[in-house]
């Protein structure tokens, strides 16, 4: 089983929120996740992004690969604090 921290899409038609999720890769973008860490919300003026540090590294030490975008976005907010 490959697990990935990834966005699950929630939120309205046009409005787009995102959850980051820790799931099985072969389970659908909004299906079936193991544990939401954090959320990312782009339409806000900045941008809200929030996720548990703690979690992260823990899922990873396990074996969790971020997907492109959530390894963009911890990255950018690693540079911020």
């Amino acid at each position: 089983m490959a697990v990935r921290i990834r966005l699950k899409r929630v939120g309205g038609k046009k409005k787009p929120a995102y959850r980051i999720v820790v799931s099985d890769s072969r389970s659908p973008r909004d299906g079936r996740f193991i544990e939401e860490i954090g959320y990312y919300n782009p339409m806000t003026d900045p941008s809200t992004f929030f996720v548990n540090q703690e979690k992260v590294q823990e899922w990873i030490s396990k074996g969790a690969k971020p997907s492109a975008r959530v390894k963009n976005l911890l990255e950018k907010t690693e540079t911020n604090t």
